[in-house]
């Protein structure tokens, strides 16, 4: 199911798509065709839409040509990387679909620590190239994620304590435009769409390629300790205080979530990324709140950090999210969050709170279009089941969760963790920088083309 509306679909004189089709060097796909079924479908299975035509875009030319028939066709556009919005709005009704996934060329430099990467990789396997040069670049936490998205909305990962988010190691992005151009976004070329796409999403247009910053990053320090959840109120109030003081190398998290045998347990998870010998010193009082079920910290290679999770996000499930920044874990907020998690529908559905301090908090709010720089959580409830009878259960907890919750959060949230919920809160996703961020969307995308995101309303004069 879906619960946007859908956009007209348009229909179109074959001629027109036959002369398309010959500008395309990749796959051109129409309903009923080899492979529709696969491409459209998105990591959200409450999302099902249907586009009239999918672009497999083969390269930067593809992405072009798309950009230029959909406008000129007044034809709705999506863009599909990862296709792993909440939202869904990779994929469209009626309309384009331009599939980046295919897309997965990268070019790492480790003399000059940079990598050059395509927007249908994901961070597992950007992840496989630069690991094997004992380096990386801060994305996200679970690596069948793509780097696109994920970069464009900020890109919250384990190592934001010491290096920042995503989009503050991005150098430059190659951009195509609604008008069909591509340029080059950089401190040094169109600073203000560089500063627009570090945390403004897709909104200004199409990321052909991304070029990072890397940094020394090989073995790390990490894992999780399990507790019981009859001790969640102890580990939480003693977490809190020592995540609050810890150093940059450490970033943590903390998640209500299932046991191999279904049992709730609450797990602390670490990654330290400076020298392991002193991680363990960093790390030991957080093994001291209780006696754990578990106690997997050790070391290991970073990319196996980043793909410890991937089981709990199987391809398949239906997902209902809400979320919001977390600042502090009072008695109280942790009372919420203990009762509400006893009472999950789903024994699949987590609660996190993923840590975010050190260089991530440091960032001037207007130095990137990402504007959340304090130390704080994102708490977020990762709702998700397999039984679409069982949807309007899960929905209607996630709901009550998040208005028990609303109190003790702040009022933005991360962009990436967002469904569809309307206009208010995509403009807390963009904090104090919406408005300038509504000029520059104006002034590279006036006609809203790229419309199927979390949307920024292009400001008019």
């Amino acid at each position: 199911m879906s619960d946007s509306k859908a956009e007209a679909e348009v229909f179109l004189p074959q001629s027109s798509l036959e002369e398309f089709r010959s500008k395309i060097r990749g796959e051109f796909i129409r309903p009923g065709d080899e492979g529709y079924e696969t491409s459209r479908k998105v990591f959200n299975a409450m999302i099902e839409r249907r586009p009239a035509l999918i672009v497999r875009c083969a390269g930067t030319s593809d992405v072009v040509h798309g950009v230029n028939f959909a406008r000129e066709n007044g034809l709705a556009l999506s863009v599909k990387g990862g296709g792993h919005s909440i939202a869904g709005y990779a994929v469209c009704d009626g309309g384009l679909m331009l599939d980046l996934s295919a897309m997965k060329g990268i070019r790492v430099d480790p003399n000059r620590r940079v990598a050059n990467a395509q927007p249908g990789l994901t961070l597992g396997e950007f992840d496989w190239e630069t690991q094997t040069f004992g380096l990386a670049t801060p994305l996200g936490i679970v690596s069948v994620t793509g780097i696109a998205g994920l970069t464009l909305g900020g890109g919250i990962g384990w190592l934001n304590g010491r290096y920042g988010l995503a989009c503050d190691n991005l150098i430059s992005a190659d951009v195509v435009t609604a008008d069909g151009r591509l340029l080059t976004a950089s401190d040094s070329e169109n600073q203000d769409l560089f500063w627009a796409i570090r945390g403004g999403s897709g909104n200004f247009g199409v990321v052909a390629s991304f070029t990072y910053t890397l940094h020394s990053v090989d073995n790390v320090l990490a894992g999780p300790i399990i507790y019981p959840f009859a001790n969640a109120s102890e580990v939480l109030g003693s977490y809190h205080e020592i995540a609050s003081a810890c150093p940059d190398d450490l970033t943590t998290a903390v998640l209500f979530t299932s046991a191999p045998d279904g049992t709730l347990v609450v797990a602390g998870v670490v990654c330290w990324c400076g020298p392991v010998e002193a991680g363990e010193d960093a790390v030991r009082p957080l093994r001291t709140f209780a006696p754990p079920m578990m106690d997997a910290v050790q070391p290991m290679p970073y990319r196996s950090l980043q793909s410890m999770f991937d089981s709990a996000f199987p391809p398949g499930r239906l997902h209902y999210w809400k979320a919001g920044f977390l600042k502090d874990l009072s008695e109280d907020a942790i009372d919420v969050l203990a009762r509400f998690s006893a009472e999950r529908p789903s024994p699949a559905t987590a609660v996190g709170l993923q840590q975010i301090h050190g260089a991530a908090a440091r960032v001037d709010r207007a130095a990137t279009a990402f504007a959340h720089r304090d130390s704080q959580y994102d708490f977020i409830v990762l709702s998700q089941w397999e039984d679409p009878a069982d949807t309007a259960k899960n929905i209607d907890w996630t709901k009550s969760f998040f208005e028990a919750m609303r109190p003790f959060l702040a009022s933005g949230v991360y962009v990436n963790d967002l469904g569809q919920e309307g206009e208010e809160r995509v403009k807390a996703a963009y904090g104090g920088n919406y408005d300038r961020l509504a000029k520059i969307k104006a002034k590279y995308d006036p006609d809203n083309i790229f419309r199927l995101t979390q949307n920024i309303v292009p400001a008019r004069e």
